[in-house]
């Protein structure tokens, strides 16, 4: 091991130049016009999986993106781990916001700057470059290896679960290691046993043919725009989600999960100043932390319509658009949540206007495992051993799709194994990823593979 890791610490260089490399790739999965690029990032992680060692590599099609598969059998009698990451990115958007071109790894003051390097670039590279230090060190990694990256993470996974499924017997594993998800807070490590699912949809108001001088038909005519703030403004009611239904499959937090929470150092206080938030806001009866962890939720991604040109345009817009996202707790259903709230919007669809709505694609549950599962303890061992200081047990508000896929499709549940932090500017401009994550997360995946080795699933 003493090997292994010098060698990872000596060629830090090399794996930062190498980093940029992958960020400087604009593998947006949700925009066509990038189709071309994610491709191209998934052909990166192909090659730079080649090239660490002797393992095998294919890509995987599908009707979108590519997927990345990776194999190595070298550790007879030794225990299976799949690791799973993904090499697509949110849009850069707004690029003015950035104080570096976001396809562009930045240093300053210790911290890595661009698209995509937390979210999962960044993470996602150290089990590739532990891989290829333990061969450099001439010591076989302890344990069989599994990778699997895909390149539609950030459009949920949409294609991945049938890819399982097809190739079930090859990914066949007795652990699942998740280099996508993160840690709460930069100074302490985080065990996350928890991630919320996902439902999506989008609607379009309707009012007269085509746009109408305000002046002239103002008054008279109903305004999609209005009706459409009218039907985002009814969702909530004191915070609480008021589609009737929504909270029917929700299960009270339990007393574990609650008093794991009250032993949490967090200051609300400086949490809404770090966001920039004035208050918080939400449900009722439930502290910030378990809002976003453990109940759940309904968003407005998306509001638009009419004119969005400097200056003023003096019209009566002939449609307005929203986006709409829920994260859902265990038990509750994808397909049951968008329904009941299709049902809740055309029931109140102002008069004057029509409602179209286009649901998302299959959505996510949530997902939970136990903190003491042998996956998760040799999590926490490595992470105190590599920290100095035992990890804190934590929630997930966002998504990660497929992990529900393991466990259905293979029997497998996955341990979340990543060095992004919350505060890295996920999804946001100046995104960042610490450097002294990359280093101790180099060292982590080392340490875990060994501890794996002789866990039992």
């Amino acid at each position: 091991m003493d090997a292994v890791l010098k060698i990872l610490a000596e060629n830090e260089p090399q794996y930062l130049r190498e980093l940029a490399e992958f960020v400087a790739i604009p593998s947006v999965s949700t925009d066509p016009a990038h189709a071309a690029d994610v491709r191209r990032a998934a052909e990166w992680v192909a090659s730079r999986l080649r090239k660490a060692g002797p393992i095998e590599v294919e890509v995987w099609e599908t009707p979108r993106h590519p997927a990345v598969f990776g194999r190595w059998n070298g550790a007879p009698g030794a225990p299976t781990v799949l690791i799973y990451g993904h090499c697509d990115v949110q849009p850069a958007d707004p690029v003015e916001l950035w104080k570096s071109p976001p396809f562009v790894l930045t240093e300053r003051h210790g911290r890595l700057y661009g698209r995509g390097v937390s979210d999962d670039k960044a993470s996602m590279l150290l089990p590739i470059l532990t891989a290829e230090s333990f061969f450099l060190a001439g010591e076989k990694p302890p344990v069989n290896l599994r990778f699997l990256f895909e390149a539609e993470e950030e459009i949920g996974s949409i294609d991945l679960p049938a890819l399982v499924r097809a190739h079930r017997d090859t990914l066949a594993c007795d652990f699942v290691c998740s280099a996508d998800g993160g840690m709460r807070r930069a100074e302490v490590p985080s065990i996350t046993i928890s991630s919320r699912g996902l439902a999506r949809l989008s609607f379009t108001v309707r009012g007269p043919a085509h746009d109408l001088h305000s002046g002239r038909h103002g008054g008279g005519i109903a305004n999609p725009l209005h009706a459409a703030a009218e039907l985002v403004a009814s969702l909530h009611k004191h915070g609480k989600v008021a589609v009737d239904g929504f909270y029917d499959d929700v299960e009270e937090i339990d007393g574990s999960l609650r008093a794991a929470m009250e032993r949490l150092d967090f200051d609300e206080k400086k949490y809404l100043a770090d966001v920039g938030a004035p208050c918080g806001f939400g449900e009722p009866g439930y502290s910030l932390l378990a809002r976003q962890w453990f109940r759940p939720t309904i968003e407005v991604n998306g509001f638009y319509g009419g004119y969005q040109g400097p200056g003023s345009k003096t019209i009566l817009p002939s449609e307005a658009h929203v986006k709409l996202t829920c994260r859902l707790v265990p038990n509750q259903q994808p397909d049951d949540v968008i329904a009941k709230v299709r049902r809740y919007l055309e029931r109140r669809c102002p008069s004057g206007v029509s409602l179209a709505i286009e649901e998302g694609h299959e959505g996510a549950r949530a997902y939970r495992i136990s903190p003491d599962s042998s996956a998760a303890r040799a999590a926490a061992e490595t992470l105190t051993e590599v920290f100095g200081m035992p990890p804190e047990i934590v929630g997930m508000g966002g998504t990660i799709p497929i992990v529900t896929t393991f466990r259905e499709v293979l029997g497998v549940d996955s341990v979340f194994f990543s060095f992004s932090t919350a505060d890295e500017n996920i999804h946001a401009p100046n995104e960042f990823y610490r450097v002294e994550r990359f280093r101790l997360g180099l060292q982590a995946w080392a340490r875990l593979w060994r501890r794996l080795s002789t866990a039992r699933s």
